[in-house]
């Protein structure tokens, strides 16, 4: 087992506090976005041998992937590790974003190649050759985007928008009476379609309906049952006013998790993370399509070739406890599940779930990871790498403890 050492992305977007204060340290004084916890190649983990020496996830794992990974994830994804680990704090809102499926990033990413293309261009939409389905687990409440809600629903918030404006005796926008119309149609997912590409593509008439309604709203206009929708539109506008994805936000599922909640997102999903703190998994690809709330590329032509426009539910995961204690997220997904292992002072050891390789990391007090193998003690901050060949791993909480330590493990989807 291998302690790691792991990069943080400083985005914009990201909380300047907490990380630092989930994990126990200083803050930096920037923003901290993102903890990589892994070993994809654009910044992967660091593992420390166990004769002190170092060497970078990735490079590890090249040595002898079998031994690192399993034959079986080896089989089934190639010789690297599956999975990408994150902790995520957003302070504002991410862009609004799709991942790829599979064959859509494979061809994508050769095609880009082919084209010569630099692996660091901004234009670029596809730094890898995998797709990125992902959960969040949250850790805070957790403010998101995510997914169509049914067109009649949006409909009807648009309605009022209009509504509100004719109160006021302002001109209602051809964007909001044509995104009206669109949503009105019999087939719901050319109705969604027609109205996400009126506001992808309508530059700068969306711009200035977008700064009327948001006047209308700021200066009081009853919200009605719509508060919630229409609180967070004038919140994505203030950091990205006029953006097209201030009104397709009223398309999208407005989610509000609680500690303890999880949703995943499949590949096709539109969403975009808007505040809060959570552990975040995904396959090991950074493939995004952006649509929005960003000053970074888009590509509209290849977003909309990539959403799924269908109104679907929530896609919440339910966990799944054992009768050895563990607490398992297993979203539909072959390449990863989420394990959440909590351990009062003296509490028997919990069977890891493991399929292949795992990482972990501690967000609270300190345990012990025993294997037939060896022993590695992860104290809060602290994470590590187990290859597939230590198991099984049992976690234990250190001896003498006084308080409750919390780890998140994370394997493969392929013992589901």
């Amino acid at each position: 087992m291998y302690q790691l050492e792991n990069v943080l992305r400083p985005y914009a977007w990201g909380s300047t506090t907490a990380i630092a204060a989930l994990l126990g340290r200083p803050a930096s004084g920037g923003p901290e976005a993102e903890l990589w916890i892994g070993a994809h190649p654009d910044s992967p983990s660091v593992a420390t041998r166990p004769d002190g020496s170092s060497v970078a996830l990735d490079a590890l794992i090249n040595v002898d992937p079998v031994h690192f990974l399993g034959e079986t994830s080896v089989a089934e994804f190639g010789p690297r590790l599956p999975f990408l680990t994150k902790l995520l704090a957003a302070d504002k809102p991410l862009s609004l974003q799709v991942h790829p499926r599979l064959q859509q990033a494979r061809d994508g990413f050769a095609k880009e190649n082919a084209a010569g293309m630099a692996a660091n261009a901004p234009e670029r939409n596809y730094r890898d050759d995998n797709h990125k389905p992902e959960m969040i687990f949250a850790l805070t409440p957790f403010h998101a985007l995510c997914g169509f809600r049914p067109a009649a629903d949006s409909q009807r918030v648009f309605e009022h928008l209009a509504n509100l404006l004719d109160l006021a005796a302002v001109d209602v926008p051809d964007v909001i009476t044509g995104v009206i119309a669109d949503l009105s149609g019999s087939d719901e997912p050319s109705a969604l379609k027609a109205a996400f590409t009126r506001l992808i593509t309508g530059g700068d008439a969306v711009s200035a309906a977008t700064d009327q309604v948001v006047s209308i709203l700021k200066s009081g206009a009853p919200m009605g049952q719509h508060a919630a929708e229409l609180s967070a539109l004038v919140d994505i506008n203030s950091e990205f006013p006029g953006d097209p994805g201030v009104l397709i936000s009223l398309l999208l599922n407005l989610v509000f998790l609680s500690p303890g909640e999880s949703v995943y997102l499949p590949g096709g999903n539109v969403h975009a993370y808007l505040k809060g703190l959570g552990v975040e998994v995904m396959a090991a690809s950074d493939n995004v399509l952006r649509g929005g709330l960003t000053p970074k590329h888009v590509d509209v032509p290849e977003l909309l070739k990539t959403i799924e426009f269908a109104s679907l539910g929530v896609p919440r995961i339910e966990p799944r406890t054992s009768g050895f204690g563990q607490d398992l997220y297993v979203p539909p997904f072959k390449e990863f599940q989420l394990q959440r292992i909590e351990l009062a002072p003296g509490a028997e050891p919990v069977p890891m779930a493991q399929a292949g390789p795992a990482v972990v990391v501690v967000v609270s007090g300190s345990v012990v990871l025993d294997s037939p193998k060896s022993e590695l003690a992860v104290e809060r901050g602290g994470s590590a790498f187990i290859p597939a060949s230590e198991e099984p791993v049992m976690v234990h909480p250190v001896a003498g403890a006084t308080g409750t330590s919390v780890a998140f493990a994370v394997t493969t989807g392929l013992g589901n």
